[in-house]
């Protein structure tokens, strides 16, 4: 069984920074393309960034510069470094996993964990 486990939302202040990371069972991540995304309340979910499987990636215009999206293989384990928060940061963010397995493609997701910048 594959599951996803967000860790490390939390509450802080505007310019402050945060690390998320994603933990996977069930699943080998560095087989497989890594996302984060995140729903505010009362709009659409949204991608963030992700990683391809030989470490490509890929941000929102709006993360750009303060937002870095990396993974550790031997945890089986992706990170989001968020720096310079901003208060319209605040959502809930998710970890997806995607891959390409005997032709089909699988995508997983995780349960989400909150994140509140205050001005």
């Amino acid at each position: 069984q594959v599951q996803l486990v967000e860790s490390g939302g939390g509450l802080v202040q505007a310019g402050g920074s945060l690390r998320l990371s994603c933990a996977a069972s069930g699943l080998t991540l560095s087989n497989c393309t890594m996302g984060w995304f995140r729903q505010a309340p009362g709009k659409e979910r949204e991608l963030v960034a992700f990683i391809t499987s030989r470490d490509s990636t890929t941000y929102a215009d709006s993360v750009k510069g303060r937002f870095t999206i990396s993974r550790d293989n031997a945890k089986n384990t992706i990170f989001l470094q968020m720096n310079s928060l901003q208060p319209e940061d605040t959502a809930v963010y998710y970890c997806k996993a995607q891959r390409i397995l005997s032709g089909a493609k699988n995508v997983y997701w995780g349960q989400g964990t909150q994140v509140t910048v205050s001005s």
